[in-house]
Order: structure tokens, then C-alpha cells, then sequence
């Protein structure tokens, strides 16, 4: 977790993945979920392209409409839980298209995707949408796992060198916990809210804050 950022998901995800075909069978997918301990499994065809997911989600309409009066009311509701419930394969298990990420896409963009599809796992696919990960919520939260001094040296040399060259001596950056505080004085004032912001935006990064004094310091 040395790398300068921004963090890719390539970086951070999982690469061995347990997945399912399109006929793999209820009970087949049931002890895969079980076997690996994960919430849901990509759904794949072909070299490996995803097709779809399999979910907790979309297994348990076979349990819990066990013992439902199937009525036309209720199945008019719930026509896709009924369906599933019915279901013995992947395929028609599956929920499709799935929702993938891209080996490039950035930590952020990762998170805006979970949150946006309410998901705690995301296939990781390249360009052809074959399967190369899987990246989970804690995936995400290992650039947190950064030491201290891997954080200092990188607000050091993206930050405070590209901003402040002229003034860079004079500049002391401190890291505890992921909380960066920069401190000293340089030349363009100007320039104190950009550092700040560009601090905050190093992966690892809890907080950010410049004490920083302008012309006249110097």
C-alpha cells in the first residue's frame, strides 16, 4: 500500500474470486456462499464474462415464500420474487446486468457505485468484462491501513514540493493516525487552500488541516 495515489481498484481488490455459470444449481450456489463466507457470487459465461449476480438476496424468496398463499394479488406484487422463488439456476436467479467496476476506476468511484446500488461487493472486470476481482467495503478502507510516514512522505513530495518549492525548507508536515497537519510559512498565500485540499485528497488521508503563514514569514 506504498503507492502514490490515487489508489485503483486494481490495487485493493480481491483476485480470487469464487463464481458461479449460468447452470450452476440452487443448492450449488447455497454452498459456495456458505463455503466462502461472502454475500453474493458473479454469474459467469463463455472465458469468463459476467452476466449477472447471485445474492442472499435472491436466494431467500424459495425460503420465505415457502408457505405463501400465492394469490393473483400477491403474485401481481412480487412477480420477480415469485419467479425466483420458482427458480433453479443461476440464470434465473441472477440479478442482470450485473453491477461491475473497472479494473482503473479510482477508490471513490468504487464507493459512489456501492453506494448508489446499495452493494457491499463489486466484480472487477476489464475491458471485455471478464472477471479479474472482486472489491468489497473493506477492500476500500485498506488505504487506511498506510503508515503514518508512508502518508507524510507522499504530502512532502505531491503537496508541499509542487506547491512550495521555493519555500518547501520552511515547511513541516506531521501525520498521526491519518490526521496531517501542515505547518511553517511560504511565499504565495494564495496557494494555502489548495495544499490543504490536496493534502485531504491523499489516500490514507483522515484529515487535513494547514497552519500555514504567508508573505512576510518568509
Amino acid at each position: 500500500m506504498n503507492r502514490r495515489s490515487p489508489h485503483r481498484v486494481s490495487d485493493v481488490m480481491t483476485r480470487t474470486v469464487v463464481a458461479v455459470g449460468l447452470d450452476a444449481r440452487f443448492k450449488e450456489i447455497v454452498t459456495a456462499i456458505d463455503q466462502w463466507q461472502v454475500t453474493a457470487v458473479p454469474v459467469l459465461e463463455g472465458e469468463g464474462r459476467v452476466v449477472g449476480v447471485v445474492s442472499e438476496a435472491d436466494l431467500l424468496p424459495k425460503e420465505e415464500l415457502r408457505e405463501e398463499d400465492a394469490t393473483m394479488i400477491g403474485q401481481r406484487d412480487r412477480l420477480t420474487d415469485y419467479a425466483k422463488a420458482g427458480a433453479l439456476t443461476a440464470r434465473d436467479l441472477m440479478s442482470s446486468p450485473a453491477v461491475t467496476v473497472p479494473l482503473d476506476a479510482t477508490l471513490p468511484e468504487a464507493a459512489r457505485l456501492m453506494a448508489r446500488h446499495g452493494i457491499k461487493r463489486l466484480p472487477v472486470v476489464d475491458g471485455d468484462g471478464v472477471l479479474k476481482g472482486i472489491v468489497s467495503r473493506a477492500d476500500l478502507l485498506k488505504v487506511f491501513l498506510r503508515t503514518d510516514e508512508e502518508i507524510a512522505a507522499e504530502v512532502r513530495e505531491e503537496v508541499v514540493d509542487r506547491l512550495f518549492p521555493v519555500s518547501r525548507r520552511n515547511v513541516r508536515v506531521e501525520v498521526a493516525e491519518g490526521r496531517v497537519t501542515i505547518t511553517g510559512a511560504v511565499r504565495d498565500a494564495s496557494l494555502i487552500p489548495v495544499a490543504e485540499r490536496l493534502a485531504g485528497a491523499v489516500e490514507g488521508v483522515v484529515y487535513a488541516t494547514c497552519h500555514l503563514d504567508g508573505p512576510g514569514s518568509v
